[in-house]
């Protein structure tokens, strides 16, 4: 357990708690706890899924500015740009489906985080964006990158360019979020939805995971070959043989998986 960030695990879901009142800035220390955070989620064979949560009244607001404002280029370039960037990187790299929870903002690194995730659930009064161009920057944990590849080029630039909060239904209207949910239910929601991975086939939910994320980086066909692999794969796992078993014998849907 770190200063400002925890893990607590239980039936299966591990939730990665933001602590750092009173908004949650991504400080150097938050992103190296949630760097060692996301490689004990990794490292839990009783971890199915995992949520992503700021508490029940903010998200994150972004990174810690003033903690970054007295930084010249050197000085950036040398250290803190790369850990914003290691943080992002460990959280999506974790290979178990991930939901992130948001509450009132998430905003330039706070979105950045949530962007992390596999999916997005938003209370009503959630606001998100990216407003680092009214500090005269660029998102630099990612928001460039993840945002344009979620909602698109175009959707991306308007965010990034204009700095602009945008209200969760409009969020999920440009598939920012995947849910909106009242406030109060936000963090319900995503452990509900969480619950829906425990107990299936880990290792095909893995290589599921690393085949789209992948293959999202690269042409179609070396897309395909990535696929073609994780398939192949898996015909070494308890799991696939079970699966098989049990649908020839019972139908679809009663396999019970062990996740290896």
């Amino acid at each position: 357990m770190g200063e400002f960030v925890r893990v607590e695990v239980e039936d299966g879901i591990a939730t990665i708690r933001l602590d750092r009142p009173k908004m949650n800035a991504l400080n150097a220390r938050v992103q190296t706890e949630l760097i060692e955070a996301a490689a004990q989620v990794t490292g839990d064979g009783a971890v199915a899924a995992v949520v992503l949560y700021g508490g029940e009244r903010v998200f994150a607001a972004g990174a810690d500015i003033k903690e970054m404002a007295p930084l010249g280029y050197a000085e950036m370039s040398a250290g803190p740009s790369r850990l914003l960037q290691d943080f992002a990187k460990a959280l999506a790299a974790i290979p178990k489906p991930v939901i992130a929870a948001i509450t009132g903002y998430a905003l330039g690194g706070g979105l950045e985080l949530a962007l992390t995730a596999d999916f997005r659930v938003a209370g009503e009064g959630a606001k998100v964006g990216q407003p680092e161009i009214r500090l005269g920057v660029i998102p630099g944990a990612g928001g460039t990158q993840r945002l344009a590849r979620l909602v698109g080029p175009a959707k991306a630039k308007d965010l990034v360019f204009s700095g602009r909060h945008v209200a969760a239904d409009e969020a999920l209207a440009i598939g920012l979020v995947d849910r909106v949910v009242p406030d109060a239910d936000v963090y319900t929601a995503a452990k509900e939805w969480a619950a829906t991975f425990v107990g299936g086939p880990a290792v095909a939910l893995r290589a599921a995971k690393q085949a789209i994320d992948a293959g999202l980086e690269t042409d179609l066909d070396t897309g395909l070959e990535i696929e073609r692999l994780q398939f192949s794969a898996l015909f070494a796992t308890e799991d696939q043989a079970n699966g098989m078993k049990s649908f020839m014998e019972h139908g679809p849907g009663k396999a019970e998986f062990t996740g290896r």
